[in-house]
């Protein structure tokens, strides 16, 4: 077959749409149970315009940064929650989260092997980096996974009277080996782990994965969790920020570490428009996942037909909103990312090129013509320049646009090279 044939690209685009189409009754049900459970959300917090207003300074009796508070713990069924501005990045929300939690002495067992590239360095493995948990005494396991599977024997074999805490990284992250974790799979661990020791905290990494399912790590036994905003939870509108829920003490110590002991989530200016933005992003939330899940979905189905390994496979269920494309060729990883870029509505005249990046082991090539800059909820896609230069596809506020980036893409690829279809 000719690839280089715009019917023949035709013919594959229009298999993927049938792809997605047959799978949407599925994922547009799940949108429509959490979009119920944050409307009863908001109902039951009489949200109005009152709390969507601006405030500066300290911020003291910031009324509506509490009542987004209470909001964020009712969604995800926790004690508390701590929703900020302030949080730069996801990785901020899981350090503040990790280091508000732990003191020198004791233990954290990671659970699901190797962690994303930037958490490597907010626990300093195997680099210890200055300000790090092992930097500052914290011990430290990695517990590699059983295939796609946690090690469920492992680590619970491992946890010791120093073990604080089991880290559970929900993502795959930048791993080609390792699949996303469903909520249900995550509940057996903590199960299992509280069997040994009740208090020690299961602290779950969320990014990428609210809203994909009906429940959330928090409503199967997870003590802390964290993520950020301008991923699924900000709905595409927020401009910045982060969470952690769960149990309130945990919830507190990570206050104190954001701001200062004893002020907690006291303080914290919400300024200009950002109130509304959290609000009405959360609001957007479950049916903005569901358009970047329908798009990742339509890629794997695209790049499938065009003979590459994916992951997740376009007939597997989808636990978080990233795709992952194996395109063995470093110009095919670039030429990818330069697709997304001159396909996105800003800065798609700009080239994307292989550069360091803080946190990253390797050069990373980075395309996100985004109106949140480097969010990952609009479409986006990255890689690390290694072997087998996976690209990491995620993102897409509409389905419609993720097919015209994923389009583009193919066309510029091309078929792979000994082209066949890997599950056929």
């Amino acid at each position: 077959m000719n690839m280089q044939n715009e019917t023949d690209f035709e013919a594959i685009f229009d298999a993927a749409r049938k792809v997605v189409e047959k799978q949407s009754h599925y994922y547009d049900a799940i949108a429509l149970k959490n979009t119920e459970k944050v409307i009863t959300a908001f109902r039951h917090h009489h949200v109005s315009d009152f709390y969507m207003k601006p405030t500066t300074g300290y911020a003291y009796n910031d009324l509506g940064r509490e009542k987004l508070d209470e909001i964020y713990a009712e969604v995800f069924g926790t004690e508390a929650a701590l929703v900020r501005s302030q949080f730069v990045s996801g990785t901020h929300a899981l350090a503040v989260a990790m280091l508000g939690n732990l003191r020198s002495g004791d233990e954290v067992i990671g659970a699901t092997g190797t962690p994303y590239d930037t958490m490597q360095t907010i626990i300093g493995y195997p680099v210890k980096t200055k300000g790090s948990l092992v930097d500052l005494g914290v011990k430290y396991k990695e517990i590699p996974m059983k295939d796609t599977c946690i090690d469920i024997r492992a680590v619970c074999s491992a946890i010791t009277n120093k073990t604080k805490m089991v880290h559970i990284q929900r993502s795959c992250g930048y791993s080609d080996v390792r699949g996303t974790l469903n909520v249900k799979s995550i509940g057996e661990l903590i199960a299992e782990v509280h069997k040994v020791r009740k208090d020690i905290i299961c602290f779950v990494d969320n990014c990428y994965g609210e809203f994909t399912e009906e429940i959330e790590p928090t409503n199967v036994g997870a003590d802390l969790m964290a993520g950020s905003l301008i991923k699924n939870l900000g709905g595409g509108l927020a401009p910045t920020g982060g969470y952690i829920v769960g149990r309130e003490e945990l919830v507190y110590n990570a206050a104190c570490r954001l701001t200062a002991p004893g002020l907690a989530g006291e303080m914290g200016a919400t300024l200009g428009d950002t109130a509304r933005e959290f609000y009405q992003g959360l609001f957007m939330a479950p049916h903005v996942v569901m358009q970047a899940v329908k798009t990742s979905i339509y890629a794997a189905a695209v790049f499938h037909r065009l003979g590459y390994f994916v992951k997740p496979r376009h007939t597997e269920l989808r636990y978080d909103i990233i795709q992952a494309i194996t395109l063995k060729e470093s110009k095919k990883l670039e030429n990818f990312c330069v697709a997304i870029q001159m396909n996105s509505p800003v800065d798609a005249h700009v080239t994307p090129v292989p550069d360091r990046i803080p946190g990253y082991q390797d050069k990373i090539i980075m395309a996100a013509g985004t109106f949140v800059q480097g969010a990952s909820i609009e479409l986006s896609a990255d890689g690390p320049m290694r072997s087998p230069y996976n690209v990491f596809m995620q993102g897409g506020l509409t389905y419609e646009h993720g097919q015209l980036a994923i389009n583009n893409a193919a066309k510029m690829i091309g078929e792979a090279v000994n082209h066949k279809n890997y599950y056929d």
